[in-house]
């Protein structure tokens, strides 16, 4: 079961999405002007979301996908062109119609269904490939490792998602958004030692053979974050 932290956080992360931030979300995802600083996490964004797609077979006939913390459906959307039967699940309400909106603007949108709830519910079934973009980031290191524990399970070939590496910018930034809270930030992004998350993946029994593999860092202004592939020998 997850956490008591997991839960907590999760609620925020619900109330934030689903409500606080829905515009400026809207905005990031999509072809609006923005900022300085915004520009940039969009850009890395993009760039992380073509770094897991090039993780993923070029080819996903036949193949189920989960796209665990879809946001705005992007990723969802790209990987149902290629084939896939994608099942795109996140927190909001909100972010999920807009997500089903933009994806029936696409013509070639593909085999998509979108969903509102909890990514780590086992009754969303079995997949082939399970991707959660972004969508752990708010986690401290333990409660990942546990996350993945329990997306494991009902994962049959790889397991591809992100975390915030922990630098020396990246927690300063995240020190001066502690020290400086605004009701309208983000819950704080929990940067992660990869070594210590290495090690607590491999203490987790529930994710049997899945292991680390292949790992990618995407830094671009204010966006650093790291995609790792758990993938069965």
């Amino acid at each position: 079961m997850p956490t008591i932290s997991y839960l907590e956080r999760r609620g925020e992360l619900e109330t934030y999405f689903d409500r606080t931030a829905v515009e400026a979300w809207s905005r990031l995802t999509s072809d609006a002007p923005l900022g300085r600083i915004r520009a940039t996490v969009r850009e890395g964004r993009d760039r992380m979301r073509q770094t897991l797609l090039s993780l993923l077979p070029a080819d996903l006939s036949g193949m189920r996908l989960l796209d665990a913390g879809c946001g705005t459906g992007a990723l969802a959307v790209e990987a149902a062109r290629r084939g896939a039967k994608v099942l795109a699940v996140d927190l909001s309400p909100t972010l999920i119609d807009l997500a089903r909106k933009r994806a029936a603007a696409s013509l070639d949108a593909g085999d998509l269904e979108f969903r509102a709830g909890d990514m780590l519910r086992p009754e969303l079934g079995r997949f082939d490939y399970i991707v959660a973009m972004d969508s752990l980031i708010h986690y401290c290191a333990r409660d990942m490792a546990k996350a993945l524990s329990l997306l494991a399970p009902r994962c049959e070939r790889a397991l591809l998602f992100t975390f915030a590496p922990r630098t020396v910018p990246l927690a300063l930034m995240h020190m001066i958004g502690r020290a400086f809270p605004r009701k309208d930030r983000a819950p704080a992004i929990e940067p992660v030692n990869p070594a210590t998350l290495r090690r607590l993946i491999g203490e987790e029994p529930m994710l049997g053979d899945l292991k680390p593999k292949r790992s990618l860092r995407i830094v671009n202004g204010f966006y650093t974050s790291e995609a790792l592939e758990l993938g069965r020998p």
